[in-house]
């Protein structure tokens, strides 16, 4: 751990304001390999994230070697840009693998959602999603790491194979046959060949409850910088089926519909709700069953069983996606060896 003067120093040099004797506190950082401390006392605290030695690599799949920039950097400029609120930057010390951000205090969307009615929250940030989403449409930027990688085959393979492996295997104690093996694998290429054939474009990646800060009345993105091309379904998939909030199903269908409205409107193309209501489900099949094997996975190699609580609601989307989706032979194979692993998916 650094030592607290250190972190004193950079919030100094970040401000221009001595720290000495500021509390510190250690922030929850979930399961990222970063960690997050608050130098000070909210509202004037700053929050310094201290990141592991070494290049800067996604923790997710990902290709090609490390990028020439911090990815939280090089993705906040482009965000800034399109004038999405994120966390300002007040310094950043790669010598020291250290960064002073803004304090966007305790308030996730989660906590925030506390005794209201979901729909006012959620109506911002489905609009907050389909702008940005039409913003990036209109201004594109090779330089942006978000645009040089993408939710390809082969991503979306590698997590249907990370469920076998987590989520199904280690979960149940059992492996797969050599003919299970092959059916998966069928069904695992006839998903994740639909899914990367849709249009693209700037994906947040995990835009979720706990990924969204409600800071002075300002909804502020966090947690970026694994940012993609993916389809337009992939991060209302994220918060509408949020592992850590369940929606009542009314409240999912009007948040899709607002999502297509303020889309439509801001970026001129109106998608058939069909269609997009159909690729939704399919996307969370692939989606929440990879969120289920992503919790067993950080609690048996990462020895952090915070997030097996979020497993069954995991399972429960993946298990009603699969319901509407009764007739794709693809997602009925999948089920069908699934469910002798996975009882819940039954």
């Amino acid at each position: 751990m650094h030592s607290e003067q250190v972190l004193r120093d950079q919030v100094a040099q970040a401000t221009g304001r001595p720290q000495d004797g500021a509390p510190i506190v250690q922030l929850k950082g979930d399961a990222s390999n970063r960690s997050y401390l608050r130098v000070g006392r909210w509202p004037d605290s700053h929050v310094v994230m201290v990141m592991p030695p070494g290049p800067q690599k996604s923790e997710e799949a990902s290709k090609g070697g490390p990028p020439a920039e911090l990815p939280f950097v090089n993705v906040h400029r482009y965000l800034e840009g399109l004038g999405v609120r994120v966390p300002r930057i007040l310094r950043y010390d790669a010598g020291a693998a250290m960064m002073v951000l803004e304090d966007l205090g305790d308030v996730t969307f989660e906590r925030a959602l506390d005794g209201v009615a979901p729909e006012a929250l959620y109506g911002r940030a489905v609009d907050l999603l389909a702008r940005m989403r039409a913003a990036s449409e209109a201004h594109p930027d090779p330089g942006c790491l978000a645009f040089t990688r993408a939710f390809d085959e082969e991503l979306y393979t590698w997590e249907l194979h990370h469920f076998r492996e987590y989520g199904m295997e280690a979960w149940s104690g059992k492996v797969a046959s050599a003919s299970e093996r092959a059916r998966l694998e069928r069904a695992f290429a006839g998903i994740a060949g639909r899914l990367a054939a849709a249009p693209r474009g700037f994906t947040h990646r995990d835009y979720q409850s706990r990924n969204l800060m409600m800071t002075h009345g300002d909804l502020v993105i966090i947690d970026f910088q694994d940012a993609l091309q993916g389809p337009w379904q992939y991060d209302l998939v994220a918060l509408l089926r949020d592992s850590y909030v369940e929606l009542e199903p009314a409240v999912v269908e009007s948040m899709i519909d607002r999502w297509l409205t303020e889309y439509s409107r801001v970026s001129g193309r109106t998608l058939d709700r069909r269609g997009f209501r159909r690729f939704f489900d399919l996307l969370t099949v692939q989606r929440k069953l990879k969120d289920a094997a992503r919790f067993e996975f950080i609690h048996r190699v990462k020895k952090n069983p915070s997030f097996l609580p979020s497993i069954p609601a995991s399972l429960r989307y993946a298990r009603a996606a699969m319901e509407r989706l009764a007739d794709d032979p693809d997602v009925v194979t999948l089920r069908e060896v699934a469910v002798r692993y996975v009882p819940e998916l039954r």
